[in-house]
């Protein structure tokens, strides 16, 4: 008589996590993102015109303030196509991140019961901005029509640096996301420490202002890099941020083998510990 014998392997892939087993779950990716884009909007008057309205009504706030009260300059361009720039890839980020680290507690009833790849809440979390990301993007061009900035062919090269946003926030989002688990705290404290991550990013204020000797830490958030990209790819501005750009892709790449790693450590007992 023939018996079933199971053969038990450790997990192989990028950092142990077996990457090649989310693949049969792309369904559950997909049906998780579609639900976090209908509940947010559900019941709403405007529906999805708030991803419009929101960036323009903080490119209003951030115009006022930054720009007719405390003068702050922006590389010659009109100030809100500069702060909108910066605000698309910057609210995108904040709005990934926030989500992506509280995903796995708001889904614990379905952690709890069911085994699946943890690691697709988290990336769902991440990937459900990027509709809204898309809407925005078609409010800066309009933006840009309404000033007369034409888009140029570095355009071409904004899905680049949108790419290591993503990374960064998918970096943080696993990571936050894993440790909220455990350390309820977490959930508490992200708030602050976005606002505190966006004034340390040039959203408001061109890097110009940035002392020079502090650049190269500065360069070190990735972010900066990313909303210096833009404003090359969107507004034409001088200089392509060559080093930025190559110091976030760097920062970007560690924080995903950390943030991989730690949820890889700890994806076994986290059905345990929700």
């Amino acid at each position: 008589m023939r018996t079933a014998t199971v053969v038990i392997t450790s997990r192989r892939g990028a950092f142990g996590l077996d990457l090649k087993s989310l693949w049969p779950y792309r369904e559950l990716l997909y049906f998780l993102v579609w639900r976090d884009i209908k509940v947010r909007y559900k019941q709403t008057l405007i529906g999805a015109g708030w991803v419009v309205l929101q960036p323009l009504l903080t490119v209003l706030v951030f115009t006022v303030i930054f720009s007719y009260f405390a003068h702050m300059p922006s590389d010659g361009l009109p100030y809100p196509l500069f702060a909108f720039a910066a605000i698309l890839p910057w609210s995108y980020f904040s709005q990934a991140v926030g989500r992506g680290a509280s995903s796995l507690v708001f889904a614990s009833s379905l952690v709890s019961k069911v085994y699946f790849p943890r690691l697709i809440i988290p990336m769902a979390a991440v990937a459900a901005p990027l509709v809204e990301l898309a809407l925005s993007l078609v409010a800066m061009l309009g933006l840009m029509l309404w000033y007369g900035v034409m888009p140029t062919a570095r355009i071409a090269t904004l899905p680049i640096f949108l790419l290591v946003a993503l990374g960064a926030a998918l970096a943080s989002a696993v990571l936050l996301s894993a440790l909220n688990v455990e350390y309820r705290d977490v959930g508490h404290i992200i708030p602050f420490v976005l606002q505190v991550w966006m004034y340390a990013s040039p959203v408001v204020y061109p890097v110009s202002v940035v002392p020079e000797p502090w650049r190269g830490l500065y360069w070190l958030n990735p972010m900066a890099g990313v909303i210096e990209g833009s404003r090359w790819a969107l507004l034409g501005t001088e200089g392509f941020p060559l080093g930025a750009i190559a110091t976030a892709v760097g920062v970007t790449a560690v924080m995903l083998v950390v943030a991989v790693s730690y949820f890889r450590s700890v994806e076994r007992t986290l059905a345990d510990v929700i």
